[in-house]
């Protein structure tokens, strides 16, 4: 069999997005990675900005925001327009052929509007298929999509959809293709043991540290998704996930966080 090409997953949240010159130095950061890239990125901080500005009072449930009909509206402006736009155009001008995408773009990612028994979520969906043919087309043909927390449900309504989640889905679908590594870049060194000590960063991640910590409450919310994430990811045949500062991504000695099962 043909050995599979690497590929490499990058994931960046909101306070990279927030802070111009981080974002800047990420993308500086992102365009020099050698081979095959896609970017997934969040924003949550600008809607949220955005929708205090415009009279919303946002809600977020253990780290997962609830998204009615007005809230949708921002998201997509913010996320599939401002944001995706202005970091397409930032790695053009760093050489890098990137190109934006929603999950409605070419039927990419495919979403099921989410139905939880107790919490209506709103306009929030949950990934079901990822088109991995159009994106290996698009990635061998030296594209780097670079994807926006936006998904649709195939019968026309656009939905939001938790960005790590998505990172995590592009990269266990694309691992049938490719090998793929998945980094989450945050303003972190990696997964800490005191949220409040950035040297405390865990080395490696495994699930039975995870389970201890999660039960001490030493971890807690917006990573709780994010580690599920991994661990799903890595069960489903993808290669390596890294969590971390994105200094990571050029100096192989950076510190971070490695998860494994």
């Amino acid at each position: 069999m043909e050995n599979k090409k690497p590929l490499s997953i990058i994931k960046i949240g909101g306070n990279i997005i927030d802070n111009p010159s981080e974002l800047k130095q990420f993308l500086n950061d992102f365009s020099k990675i050698e081979g095959h890239k896609v970017l997934v990125h969040g924003g949550g901080k600008s809607a949220t900005k955005m929708a205090k500005s415009i009279g919303l009072v946002p809600q977020m449930i253990d780290g997962r925001r609830i998204t009615d009909a007005p809230m949708l509206e921002v998201a997509v402006m913010i996320y599939a327009g401002q944001i995706n736009k202005n970091i397409v155009a930032q790695l053009q001008a760093l050489e890098t052929n990137a190109m934006g995408f929603s999950g409605a773009d070419g039927n990419l990612i495919q979403s099921v509007k989410r139905n939880h028994p107790t919490i209506d979520y709103g306009f929030v969906g949950d990934v079901q298929k990822i088109n991995t043919s159009l994106l290996e087309t698009l990635i061998s043909n030296e594209i780097v999509p670079v994807f926006c927390a936006i998904t649709h449900d195939k019968n026309g309504q656009l939905l939001n959809t938790n960005a790590d989640t998505i990172a995590s889905e592009l990269a266990i679908a694309l691992s049938a293709v490719f090998e793929v590594t998945l980094n989450y870049c945050f303003e972190k060194p990696g997964v800490l043991y005191d949220s409040e000590d950035d040297s405390s960063v865990i080395p490696t991640m495994d699930t039975a540290l995870y389970s201890e910590l999660k039960t001490k409450g030493a971890i807690h919310s917006g990573m709780i998704p994010k580690l599920d994430n991994c661990f799903n990811s890595l069960s489903k045949g993808v290669q390596k996930i890294r969590i971390g500062h994105h200094q990571m991504l050029q100096n192989t000695n950076s510190v971070c966080t490695t998860i494994q099962l």
